[in-house]
């Protein structure tokens, strides 16, 4: 049964790695693209609230880190949303992340997180856990992770 659900994830998964094409013939978002975004995602619904100001930061980011016009943001963030509720853990994101990203790649992403969970002033303790658990899956060293939140957070 673990190995037919597993099966399934990764075909769900593959499927968006190369991007699909759009009926215009424009290709869609990747399936890193959706990893990551399934990430920023799950993070703004660790403290059971996913505020305004998360979701702005995460479409910002979204829209600077891969150059997506809005209604190709809208897609990723729906196609994301749809994945990060079916899955079963964050392993099937972060396995691609890894795959697919340099360290270099990593440390914006774990930027970005940490600008998702400080987005709305309001750290909790879930949400510490959880981005240093995702670090953690993606091979972030804690003195990388560190620094990526001094990176994040706002000037004092």
């Amino acid at each position: 049964m673990l190995d037919a659900i597993k099966s399934f994830v990764a075909r769900r998964i593959v499927r968006h790695e190369s991007g699909a094409q759009s009926a215009e013939g424009q290709s869609g978002p990747s399936g890193v693209q959706v990893a990551a975004c399934a990430l920023l995602l799950e993070l703004a619904y660790a403290d059971d609230e996913f505020s305004p100001v998360e979701r702005a930061h995460i479409e910002s980011a979204l829209r600077r880190h891969f150059d997506l016009d809005e209604a190709t943001m809208r897609d990723l963030l729906e196609l994301a949303e749809t994945e990060r509720r079916q899955s079963i853990d964050h392993y099937q994101f972060t396995r691609t992340i890894t795959q697919q990203y340099d360290l270099g790649q990593k440390m914006v992403l774990a930027e970005v997180m940490w600008g998702v969970i400080l987005a709305d002033g309001d750290m909790r303790r879930r949400e510490d856990y959880l981005v240093r658990k995702l670090a953690n899956l993606l091979g972030l060293a804690p003195a990388y992770l560190a620094q990526a939140r001094r990176a994040a957070s706002p000037p004092s």
